[in-house]
């Protein structure tokens, strides 16, 4: 039960996660969609200078955090170390490309002008998700520091069977024959 304390916690901010992910891409779509079609004086766009970057890696993080967190949902499943290496890697290149479009969307606030709403719920939605996919990051990674608190990358559990003695979980090994000898 102790094992289950970072799988807990990780579950319901993964799904929440995944929604952001999902309403960035939506967002982050249509705004660009308005962008490319050159409706940038449009009452519902707006926008400045550091938009269009702002939008491509957001889109981009979008992408990439869809994509972590079903990996991600694949390893709270699961929860075992072999998935925990998928899910761990895929977590910090999401991380990566949300800080980047965390840093635009601090640019594009900076720079001001008029932004729509949705272009501002694109901003916030990617602030938000820099602060939950941390969190997120660090309780996937919490099994490193003790296997409370989940599956660590020094956990030895591979191919352990289901018996006790010597050969067990091993096929090749006969029981009643010395530990270790092949039949």
């Amino acid at each position: 039960m102790a094992q289950t304390v970072g799988r807990n916690i990780a579950a319901p901010l993964l799904f929440v996660n995944l929604l952001m992910y999902i309403l960035v891409l939506g967002f982050g779509s249509w705004c660009l969609n308005r962008f490319i079609n050159g409706q940038t004086n449009n009452p519902g766009f707006g926008g400045n200078g550091a938009t269009m970057f702002f939008l491509v890696f957001a889109i981009l993080a979008g992408v990439v955090g869809v994509a972590s967190k079903l990996a991600g949902g694949n390893h709270i499943r699961a929860w075992r170390n072999d998935s925990l290496a998928a899910a761990a890697a895929s977590s910090v290149v999401t991380w990566a490309v949300t800080l980047l479009a965390f840093g635009l969307a601090c640019k594009e606030i900076n720079v001001g002008g008029y932004r729509g709403w949705r272009l501002r719920v694109l901003e916030a939605l990617i602030i938000i998700l820099a602060f939950t996919q941390t969190l997120y990051l660090l309780l996937i990674h919490a099994g490193v520091f003790s296997s409370k608190y989940g599956p660590g990358y020094r956990d030895s559990d591979y191919g352990v069977g289901a018996g006790v003695g010597a050969g067990a979980g091993d096929p090749a090994l006969k029981g009643g024959v010395g530990a270790g000898a092949r039949v």
